[in-house]
């Protein structure tokens, strides 16, 4: 199939994965509906708080959207310090620090899958300060639905430990983090097409199931200017 970025987005291209995101995201949601019940019992022991956390967040076309994830940090968070988190960020709770080891915590995003906010694979979605900050060509990103995982979310997928041990995790996250993940991800918008999806989706996998292969893989199949996505 024809990338679809070279010119306008291929129609097909476009369809077959709507339909693969809906009916990956209704098997992961029913499949892992025990783990749901496991995290939301967890989260309410704890602090009796919310169970989910809804973070504004900017999507396809610049339009915003509600993500969802099973809360992780304590209740308002977000006023204690930045979006970045790091591996001993204070504000993480005991049930926290484990949904995010095993990435139970981005369960509910497959919700955001069903209503059209998201895909299984595009660029992470990212807060509005963040996006304020794209140059004409980082805006680019907003062409495509974000979605759940993508080439930088397997590479950075230890994110708190790098951030861990820095006194600002978020100018940490813009000096490590960031020009790569941004690089990766205008690579999958140009060259976006189905095998680029499922290679993703199969990484992905690999890294949550065997992690100790992902990073001979990642030495292979990572763009690096974009041309090889």
């Amino acid at each position: 199939m024809e990338d679809a970025a070279v010119g306008q987005p291929n129609p097909r291209y476009e369809t077959i994965k709507r339909l693969i995101d809906i009916a990956v995201a209704l098997c992961v949601l029913v499949a892992g509906s025990p783990l749901v019940m496991f995290a939301a019992l967890r989260i309410k022991l704890e602090d009796r708080g919310p169970i989910f956390y809804r973070g504004t967040r900017v999507g396809v076309d610049g339009r915003l959207f509600s993500m969802l994830k099973f809360r992780s940090m304590v209740v308002d968070a977000a006023r204690m310090g930045g979006p970045s988190t790091a591996d001993d960020d204070p504000r993480l709770t005991r049930a926290g620090r484990f949904l995010r080891q095993w990435k139970i915590d981005e369960l509910p995003q497959f919700f955001n899958v069903l209503r059209g906010e998201m895909s299984l694979v595009g660029p992470r979605p990212q807060v509005a300060g963040d996006v304020e900050r794209y140059s004409d060509q980082e805006r680019r990103l907003l062409h495509v639905r974000p979605g759940i995982t993508d080439w930088a979310s397997v590479l950075f997928r230890n994110e708190g430990a790098i951030l861990a041990g820095h006194t600002d995790p978020d100018r940490a996250y813009d000096e490590l983090i960031r020009p790569r993940k941004i690089e990766l991800g205008l690579a999958y918008v140009t060259h976006r097409n189905l095998r680029t999806d499922l290679r993703i989706l199969w990484i992905t996998a690999l890294a949550v199931l065997r992690p100790s292969r992902i990073d001979t893989l990642l030495t292979k199949a990572l763009p690096g200017d974009g041309r090889n996505a």
